[in-house]
């Protein structure tokens, strides 16, 4: 094993600083991607292991101790090694790594909000949306190589996708594996790569996703769509697709579970005669019939004209609170006629009643406990 001094190039006395100082020089003039040459690339590795163990001031006391010592000598690697070897880093006896891994992944999930307005909740609905994601490229076909080319064996690992070292430790000599720097693992490098996406295999576009979005579906509800996320790297498979649902506010409908509620503003005659009214629904005209004497706060109950049920079948109901409109304005013939009906009604004087919520509230009330 070379001294660790003399592949850095520093005295044994050297500061830390000396040392890191070497190995930026060393590392910028020997890195593969500066000088390809394979000596350089050996080099390169024995830098860095050097420098690893200097720069340690426990493995740096210990390779200065020297076997003789009790120290794990010169090119140990200490216990970071020992575990490498097995626990995943490789075997001994010069045993191969794990295997180059693959360039293709899984692309990332995406999550986009999907705005629907209320009526087309009843139903369900389709929409057709408008993604800016990452997709496979054309060019290469995901591939990254420039059309005509084709990944090639990397010359360092030899295609393993590892890079092989054999170390002294207590255990005696073991053999470690790393990522190849070169290849970065995959076993193959890309001379020539895609001039479309730079070798990535994707490149962002715009495409449209079509979605059809199930009746019932409420604001904070997430659709899932598997495989509608972004392409992964080297045209790997897409991720998932995540809807996050916002109903739009509605002028007269809101909503009540599967339920519909609206109010109904009735005339004072309409509410002592009784009338017979249609109202326009979300889905169609509403037939409604007004019994004499209908009060404010009371609730109109439409079976199954509300929402569509989500998880089971059948639909929720239309409910329609009454709020009763006193004219703040009459003309001296209509004010005759209603001093008539109040000496012939022979209604009591008013008077104080047991305490009430508001008419509002109590027709909030009634909505939601009918």
């Amino acid at each position: 094993m070379a001294d660790h001094y003399d592949v850095l190039g520093v005295p044994r006395d050297a500061s830390d600083a000396d040392i890191k100082k070497a190995y930026r020089r060393l590392a910028r003039e020997l890195h593969p991607d500066v000088n390809p040459s394979p000596d350089a690339a050996e080099r390169f590795k024995d830098v860095t292991h050097a420098y690893d163990v200097l720069s340690d001031p426990e493995q740096r006391r210990r390779f200065d101790a020297g076997p003789q010592d009790g120290g794990f000598g010169a090119g140990a690697g200490g216990f970071s090694d020992i575990f490498d070897a097995f626990f995943g880093g490789g075997g001994g006896g010069g045993g191969r790594g794990t295997g180059p891994r693959s360039r293709a992944e899984r692309g990332g999930d995406a999550l986009l909000r999907l705005e629907v307005d209320l009526d087309e909740v009843v139903f369900g609905t389709h929409k057709d949306l408008e993604v800016d994601t990452a997709v496979r490229c054309d060019t290469c076909g995901g591939s990254c190589c420039a059309p005509g080319t084709s990944p090639q064996t990397c010359d360092i690992c030899g295609g393993s996708g590892h890079i092989q070292r054999q170390v002294r430790s207590l255990l005696g000599n073991v053999v470690t594996s790393a990522p190849c720097g070169t290849c970065r693992g995959y076993g193959t490098v890309i001379p020539n790569p895609c001039p479309t996406c730079q070798g990535q295999g994707r490149v962002r576009a715009r495409r449209t996703v079509p979605v059809d979005v199930p009746a019932g579906v409420d604001s904070g509800l997430r659709l899932q769509m598997p495989g509608q996320g972004e392409v992964g790297p080297a045209g790997g498979p897409a991720g998932d697709l995540y809807l996050e649902v916002r109903v739009r506010h509605h002028d007269v409908f809101s909503r009540d579970g599967d339920d519909l509620l609206a109010t109904l503003e009735v005339p004072m005659t309409d509410a002592i005669l009784g009338a017979t009214t249609t109202i326009d629904g979300l889905d169609g005209p509403v037939e409604l019939e007004l019994r004499p004497g209908v009060q404010s706060a009371d609730v109109l109950v439409i079976k199954d004209r509300g929402v569509t049920k989500l998880r089971g079948s059948g639909r929720g109901d239309l409910k329609v609170g009454i709020q009763v409109v006193t004219p703040s304005k009459l003309s001296h013939k209509e004010r005759q006629l209603v001093e008539q009906l109040a000496k012939s009604h022979k209604a009591g004087a008013p008077q104080l009643s047991r305490f009430q919520q508001g008419m509002f509230g109590k027709l909030r009330d009634r909505f939601f406990n009918f």
